[in-house]
């Protein structure tokens, strides 16, 4: 009769085995977990809206609020037109009685509407209400991962090759999104209008004020030129009229003179150079292409530099004007470390920072207005060239040449006429939405229209993060009465002491932090073959724990020195695109993994086994990972996954090895110890049944 002696480890094992299996599981989960996006309730009908009560975080705290969703018609102009829920969220004011709400527009496009930390700012009289963006906040959200990952793979951000590549990769994109239902004309200017317009009326308001920023304020015109007896006032943050959504070149070079008249007053920038427009410029004509061994994509260092320096505040650190200056007058010294940050950084963040369907279809509003800039020449030879509008349009033969038009923006491409009381509020050296175009373009055209020029101020962030009770006052008085006082501000001098955490300095960071990871997986690699070769693997405790805490810094590490490749060497491939992630990660934590698992007793061809075992289950896991998340994130769960099935392979080979070992019914009265470690499992090639001890 065959006596078992139980062992412990083949319990731990089977534990492990269902552990790891869990983790597995759970990684596309935790991975993609966010909230839910707005569902159209069972039976709801059009113009319909629920709401209960919930809270808004501000920069103040929690406020007590409603949340609910709005459900709309996708396409109004379509009788029989799917629904789409929105989301809707009203921050409730503090007094018993409100005045007219504030309905908050906010920037992009492709950008969202729900997050406003200021609203508490403003509650102390109104209700602050937030309505989703449709194709971006709703039910269904226009993401172009086409677009994102043409933009994340080019060597030349703005060149020739990649705006055809990128103008077919918005052609699969319409071309999917329409296969799938949805109608792409559907999410005009105009229809966003009406969402609003629906809210209102759902939630039972006879007027509202309108708070819009940036592209928003698009929207808050065109709702005032379809819905002009719903309002009672509309404030505007950056304005942008009609026809503005590309930036004029020449316009851009006034912004920088301005900038260099006020670093002739600054006695630190005034130091550093008798001239900043030329220094700017001499510094982007001879654009350095490599910072040492690292390679440097001078398009997208424009295109951060436009976008820097559109706020000069501290809170849009590192992505401001005091920090892109910075970073031309280092290059003009002879320092490129600063234009390297700007270009490994805009490689990460510009390609996913805009929902691209959402963005197509606002701004082919303003398509007309971008053929006419680019058949009239484009840029003439200005400091920052044409990188900030190719990288948003595509060239002359950009998405607008391949794009869905809606009918909807014909009658809103050019300025109209509006009685609605309208405050204009723009920074003096906004980039963005230029204070002459409020005035030259749209200004005239409103019959009760007031505008206040923020000397020195940037951007919508600047207007928010300087003087914020001058702000406060400001449009709470306009809601409030109609009046526009300006009194409490006084003029920001610009700050061009550049932040600690500089361009320069984000550069010597990155640098080190990828030698450092990548020094520490080799090391710990090493470290572990020299082991096994002297010693003939680890004990299984150590090895187990070795396992256990060592595939995070492994996988990162060797990520990390794809990274360094991909920056040195091979420009057209993205840091966090699979073939940087997968291949490194899976082959670097399997190979750690068995080196960890390997022990004295096992012979060659368990060995063999596991390897293959190991590798093959970090791959397997690192694309399980990395297809559970977007971005720059998706390494970090390549490696967590490759890190849980790699040990669930491992596992997995010694529990069907052990279940080998085991004697069958009858076979005679020796003892067996189930999991003896000097017995060969027959997975590793043996022939031989030597799971009993005769």
């Amino acid at each position: 009769m065959v006596k078992f002696t139980p062992r412990r480890p083949t319990v731990l094992r089977s534990a492990g085995l269902v552990t790891t299996a869990l983790i597995i599981g759970l990684i596309p989960v935790v991975a993609t977990s966010a909230p839910p996006a707005a569902t159209v309730p069972p039976g709801a009908r059009p113009g319909s809206v629920t709401m209960h009560a919930c809270e808004y975080q501000t920069e103040s705290g929690k406020a007590p609020a409603d949340c609910g969703t709005l459900v709309v018609p996708e396409n109004r102009r379509d009788p029989r037109s799917e629904l789409i829920a929105l989301p809707v969220i009203r921050v409730r004011a503090t007094v018993a009685s409100p005045a007219e709400p504030i309905f908050r527009l906010g920037g992009g496009p492709g950008a969202t509407n729900m997050t406003f930390p200021q609203a508490g700012r403003l509650t102390g009289k109104h209700d602050v209400v937030l309505v989703g963006y449709r194709g971006v906040d709703g039910s269904r959200r226009l993401d172009c991962p086409e677009v994102t990952g043409t933009l994340e793979s080019s060597a030349d951000i703005t060149g020739a090759k990649s705006q055809r590549a990128v103008t077919a990769a918005f052609r699969a994109c319409a071309t999917r999104l329409t296969g799938l239902g949805v109608d792409l004309t559907a999410y005009s200017v105009a229809q966003q209008v009406d969402d609003l317009e629906a809210a209102r009326q759902a939630l039972g308001y006879q007027r509202i004020n309108l708070l819009s920023s940036s592209a928003g304020t698009r929207t808050a015109m065109v709702y005032s030129w379809r819905h002009p007896a719903s309002l009672a006032r509309s404030a505007m943050l950056s304005v942008n009229p009609p026809g503005h959504m590309i930036w004029d070149p020449a316009i851009t070079d006034s912004q920088i003179d301005q900038y260099a008249q006020l670093c002739k007053a600054d006695s630190r920038c005034s130091a550093r150079t008798p001239d900043l427009a030329a220094s700017m410029r001499s510094a982007g004509t001879d654009a350095p292409s490599r910072w040492g061994p690292l390679h440097i994509k001078n398009s997208t260092v424009r295109t951060v530099a436009l976008y820097g320096m559109q706020m000069n505040g501290m809170d849009s650190a590192p992505r401001n004007a005091p920090n892109v200056i910075d970073a031309y007058l280092r290059a003009a010294a002879g320092d490129a470390s600063g234009f390297w940050a700007m270009s490994a950084l805009g490689d990460v963040v510009l390609p996913s920072s805009i929902v691209w369907g959402q963005f197509a279809s606002f701004a082919m509003i303003d398509a007309p207005a971008a053929q006419r800039y680019y058949a009239a020449g484009g840029d003439p030879g200005s400091i920052l060239r044409n990188s900030g509008s190719d990288f948003l349009w595509g060239g002359p033969a950009g998405y607008a040449t391949v794009w869905p038009d809606s009918p909807d923006n014909a009658e809103y491409r050019t300025v109209r006429t509006s009685d609605v009381e309208t405050l204009l509020v723009s920074g003096s050296v906004d980039f963005s939405t230029p204070a002459q175009l409020a005035a030259r373009d749209l200004l005239p055209s409103l019959s009760r229209g007031r505008q206040v020029i923020l000397p020195e101020m940037g951007h919508t962030g600047d207007i928010w993060e300087y003087q914020p009770e001058a702000g406060r006052h400001l449009l709470t008085t306009f809601f409030d009465t109609g009046a526009v006082d300006a009194s409490h501000f006084v003029t920001q001098p610009v700050d061009f002491t550049p932040p600690a955490l500089s361009m320069a300095t984000i550069a010597k960071i990155l640098l080190g932090v990828a030698l450092g990871g990548a020094a520490l997986a080799l090391a710990l690699l090493a470290g572990f073959a020299r082991h096994v070769r002297r010693h003939g693997g680890f004990r299984p405790r150590a090895g187990l724990w070795l396992r256990i805490l060592t595939p995070l810094p492994i996988g990162s590490g060797s990520w990390l020195l794809a990274t360094l490749l991909v920056w040195t060497m091979l420009p057209s491939l993205a840091i966090s695109g699979a073939v940087a992630t997968i291949l490194p990660v899976s082959l670097a934590v399997g190979i750690g993994a068995h080196l960890c698992w390997t022990r004295p007793d096992r012979s060659a061809r368990m060995r063999r086994a596991g390897l293959s075992a190991a590798i093959g289950g970090a791959t397997l896991g690192a694309v399980i990972g990395y297809g559970s998340a977007d971005g720059i994130v998706a390494p970090l769960w390549a490696v967590l996954g490759a890190a849980a099935a790699t040990n669930f392979a491992l596992v997995a080979l010694d529990c069907a090895a052990a279940a080998r070992r085991r004697p069958l019914s009858g076979a005679g009265s020796a003892d067996v110890i189930a999991g003896d470690p000097q017995v060969e499992s027959p997975l590793a090639g043996g022939g031989r049944d030597q799971g009993l001890n005769r």
